[in-house]
């Protein structure tokens, strides 16, 4: 079987190489957004907007430990230095998971004609953010220090779970925000959901930080 560092590191091949994982992902997601739905039928819109918002906090904090600690595993195979792997390590997952479960999921619901509330846990949860941010890192720093074989099989196995962890923050976002008649758009959203999770989340595992990494190779 042929390892993910054989393939060509092109951001066309990356994201073509990691959209079978957001597919699957966002599927699933919009699955467990169904049962969500479903037991919440009757109750009334601000309540199932409350929901949504407890369920996508706990899974936009579990993204950014992923995100931390994806990008300093991939950063930390082709580069040893440690100032620019924790600079990485901060701003990659302040940049590509606020994308990912809050923008991009904000202007597909505008794009939908919904009347979207905006909001940013990097700027209004900073508390919260932060042991979940320093605890991906600490967790991408001890992970760099195993084997390769070891790194192959965290590699594939984490950006699975970190993709669907996107996916589910991504989704609940949407429907905390103000899309509660998600239903109506299901095959609209699930397109676009697609591409709003499998770009920044590709970026911040395998992109920027290998990029980051060969600059020190090079310089």
């Amino acid at each position: 079987m042929p390892h993910h560092h054989d393939h060509e590191h092109t951001l066309l091949g990356e994201l073509i190489h990691h959209l079978p994982y957001a597919i699957f992902s966002v599927a699933f997601s919009l699955t467990i957004l169904s049962f969500v739905t479903y037991y919440s039928y009757d109750e009334p819109v601000s309540l199932i907007c409350k929901k949504s918002d407890v369920l996508f906090h706990s899974f936009h904090f579990m993204h950014i430990v992923f995100a931390a600690t994806g990008t300093l595993v991939t950063f930390f195979r082709y580069s040893r230095n440690t100032i620019k792997a924790l600079l990485l390590g901060i701003f990659s997952p302040m940049i590509f998971c606020t994308l990912s479960d809050s923008i991009l999921p904000y202007i597909g619901g505008k794009m939908l004609g919904v009347d979207m509330h905006f909001h940013l846990c990097f700027v209004t949860e900073l508390q919260n953010v932060l042991p979940f941010l320093f605890v991906g890192i600490v967790n991408g720093f001890v992970m760099s220090r195993h084997t390769t074989d070891q790194m192959w099989f965290y590699a594939i196995s984490s950006h699975a779970v970190h993709i669907l962890v996107s996916s589910l923050a991504s989704i609940f976002y949407l429907v905390a925000n103000g899309c509660t008649d998600w239903w109506e758009f299901i095959g609209l959203i699930f397109i676009y959901m697609i591409g709003a999770v499998v770009i920044p989340c590709t970026l911040s595992d395998v992109v920027v930080p290998l990029l980051f990494a060969r600059s020190d190779a090079q310089g």
